[in-house]
């Protein structure tokens, strides 16, 4: 019997059209100067590349003139800017449920402060894995929740994690244990973070302190041929 009650899709649609509003996320970019020349550089161009979780599309333009892109997200408020702005394809879809998409289709799939999202992490890689291309690259990122700012905030008794849509929790060698499950890891960068107030982490710095004071856990993987 039909009725008009919100589907799944629909719920999880409002939750978060409703956190994007409030956070003022349309438009946003996180750890941005950074994290987009890295991934433009991995990425390349002339590629065929799946971006899930693209929002609105404020980091997506920065590689989509010169890519041919889908953009995939719950949020069909985000997509319609999106597609207006960027003229890309777009798919409503809920990344938790099975990926319409054909498997072995894309020379790369993006999918950038997504994963601690999910609910079932491990589903979501192997649905990635079986649209990209043998060799494909896949290119994410996540927050890096064991940084010294948090460890500081949690060792005073605060949350050091106020976003209630996160699901997951990552370090540096818990994304890459997961992710060499399913891909080989080609490399993993710590961005941004502060060693002090307004002192950033500077860009030669060892990877131990980068991992423990970077914001964000970048990587890049590849599909085995």
């Amino acid at each position: 019997m039909k009725t008009d009650r919100p589907d799944n899709r629909e719920k999880l649609e409002n939750i978060y059209r409703s956190h994007h509003r409030r956070g003022n996320r349309y438009g946003l970019l996180y750890c941005g100067p950074e994290r987009v020349r890295i991934i433009k550089k991995w990425l390349g161009e002339n590629k065929k590349v799946l971006d899930l979780g693209c929002r609105d599309g404020e980091f997506t333009k920065h590689y989509a003139g010169k890519n041919n892109v889908t953009g995939v997200d719950i949020d069909r408020d985000a997509l319609v800017i999106a597609k207006k702005n960027l003229n890309i394809d777009t798919e409503w879809l809920d990344l938790n449920e099975e990926f319409p998409f054909r498997e072995d289709s894309y020379d790369a799939v993006i999918a950038c402060e997504i994963i601690e999202h999910i609910y079932y992490p491990e589903s979501f890689l192997e649905k990635i894995r079986r649209v990209l291309k043998p060799g494909g690259v896949f290119i994410g990122s996540a927050p890096n929740a064991f940084r010294m700012y948090n460890r500081v905030k949690f060792l005073f008794g605060r949350d050091f994690d106020t976003d209630r849509t996160h699901i997951h929790i990552f370090s540096v060698p818990k994304i890459a244990k997961l992710l060499g499950q399913y891909f080989v890891v080609e490399e993993i960068v710590p961005a941004g973070g502060k060693l002090f107030p307004y002192v950033r982490v500077p860009g030669k710095a060892p990877f131990f302190i980068k991992k423990l004071f970077g914001k964000d856990i970048i990587w890049k993987a590849v599909k085995k041929k």
